[in-house]
Formats: structure tokens, sequence, C-alpha cells
């Protein structure tokens, strides 16, 4: 149940969709810092690490056969080069250990292992649309929340819009999410097996996260005007939100792997399931970010509306507001 101040549906006076130059408009009179903590008081009021948690362990299990799709389709590549490339960029990023082996003797091996790819890239696309459409219809829940609104859509048309937009955003949330995460590594691939230069290679490694972060941006923007329960403001205005959840998914995305590679405690501590854990925080701390910038987008649009206060009084505290006017 949420606490946080239903958000009123706002448009510009002659009808129009409010755009990114609104929002601009709308943080250079309030501030950064007013937005920012707005943002965090109603993602919080809203049930935000809540939906965080239950979002990120969708995330985990999209994300993992999604991996495990992509270890088939390496195993199944005719042509030996592009297989490689596949399993060594698989390589990097796959949580635990011994992927290694198992992606070698999936492009080396002989026709068992072909089979066995198959299985692999039937049954993790599957069970991956299926974890990504009901990620999907956590992304309904938790951005209702923040908005104010107590009620999701019906069973059925929940549930439809979420396999909908599983279809249309599968592909450049997948692309956008490889290209951020195993870029470098996809790139390293490449030269190998495909001899690209010198020149090619570092305009590859500094163009993957330019165009990686425009593909999110833009998924997001698309599923924040679609998923909420309500009537949302131009895409270019929700962007600034997505642009928002990207940059600080880039921050702890970063910051995480700065730790777990200079923590001699945390292999030790974990041992193989290192590579797990590592994937439960980046999940949490991304699906985090990701609500937060429902916030952002959500808080703008009560203060254009005029409700500067992004939760409702405490019963406790009679006196004073969540945030100050």
């Amino acid at each position: 149940m949420t606490t946080a101040r239903t958000v009123p549906v706002t448009t510009e006076m002659d009808g129009d969709e409010l755009d990114a130059e609104d929002a601009w408009r709308l943080v250079r009179r309030f501030g950064l810092r007013r937005i920012a903590v707005g943002a965090f008081v109603r993602f919080r009021y809203g049930d935000g690490f809540t939906n965080s948690r239950a979002l990120a362990l969708q995330a985990c299990l999209a994300v993992v056969p999604f991996l495990l799709a992509l270890t088939g389709l390496a195993a199944n590549l005719d042509q030996e080069r592009p297989a490689r490339v596949v399993a060594a960029t698989i390589q990097k990023v796959s949580p635990g250990q011994g992927g290694g082996d198992a992606l070698a003797s999936a492009v080396d091996g002989p026709s068992s292992s072909e089979e066995a790819g198959k299985l692999a890239l039937g049954l993790g696309l599957v069970f991956a649309l299926m974890s990504m459409t009901t990620a999907m219809a956590q992304v309904e829940r938790g951005s209702n929340r923040i908005y104010g609104i107590r009620r999701d859509r019906p069973a059925l048309a929940k549930y439809g819009r979420s396999a909908l937009l599983t279809a249309i955003l599968a592909a450049p949330v997948g692309v956008g999410f490889l290209m951020l995460v195993a870029g470098g590594s996809f790139g390293e691939a490449m030269t190998q097996n495909y001899g690209w230069s010198d020149g090619t290679l570092l305009a590859w490694q500094v163009l993957h996260w330019p165009a990686g972060v425009a593909l999110l941006v833009f998924a997001i923007a698309v599923l924040l005007d679609h998923a909420p329960r309500r009537r949302q403001p131009a895409l270019s205005w929700l962007a600034l939100g997505a642009g928002v959840a990207v940059l600080l998914t880039l921050v702890v995305t970063g910051g995480l792997a700065t730790y777990v590679h200079l923590s001699s405690s945390f292999g030790s501590t974990y041992g193989p399931l290192a590579g797990i854990v590592a994937l439960l925080l980046w999940s949490l701390l991304s699906a985090m970010a990701f609500f937060y910038g429902v916030a952002v987008c959500a808080q703008l649009e009560a203060l254009r509306a005029g409700d500067h206060d992004p939760a409702y009084d405490d019963p406790g505290r009679p006196h004073g507001h969540v945030v100050e006017s």
C-alpha cells in the first residue's frame, strides 16, 4: 500500500503533453536538491524499496536464462568464429565459476553438445521471456505506487500489456545491457577472431557506451510511458527520469565492479557463489535506480501541478509536512 500522494495528470494550457523543455524549466525553478529529496521521499513512501527487491529477483530470473540462451546460441552457430565471439563475450559476464569450461565444450564439443546447446537456447529464451514479462508487471505495480495509484490494471490487461512490452522492448533492453556490461569483452573477442584493427577497436570501445545508454534510455522511457495506469507526459519528459535511472545504474555498476575486484575478502567469503552474490547486489541496486528515476518523473509532474508534498502527512506528526514547501 502506497502513502505517496497521487500525481495529478497534467497537460499544457493548450492541451499538449508536457515535454523535456517543461521538465528542465521545472528543474531550474525548484532546484536539483529539492527535486532529488522530494523524489526520494516519494520513492520511499511509494514502497520503492519493496518493489525494488521484487524487481531485482525477477531481473535475476531473466538475466540468468538469457545468458544460458546465449550460451546455447554459441553452441548452435555453424561458423566457428561467430561462436567463439559469443562464447568469449558471455564468459566474461556469466556469474559463477566454470563458465569458461562449459562454453568451450559447447563450442568445440561433438553433436551432443550441439543438442544440449539447442535445449539451452530454447529453454533459456522461454524462461527469460517469462521472467521478463513478470518483471514488466512488477514495473507497473512499483510505478503505480510511486505515482500514488493504489490499484493495478485487471490481471488480464496487466499481464497482457506486460507480455506486449516484453515483445517490444526485449531486443533493445538485451542489446543495451550487453553493450554496457559486455561491450569491452565483445570488442576484444572480435579483435581476436576477426582481426579488428586498433582503430576499429578504439572506435568500438568509445561508441558502445553512448549507444548502450541511448538504447536503455529509450527503452525505459517507452516503459514509463505505458506501464503506469495513467496518462503520461511526452516521451521526452520521461527520458529525463530514464536518464537518471541509467546514470545511477552505471554509477552503482562501476562502484560494485570496483569493490568486487579490489576487495580480497569478497571472493574468499562467497567462494564459487561470488558471481551470483554480485549479480543479486547489482540487480537490487539497479532496480532501486530504476524506481528512483520513476520517482523523479512523478515528483516533477506533481510540482508542475502545484502539489509539492510527495507523501501524505504522518498522523503521528500533525505539524509539518514530509518536505517543506
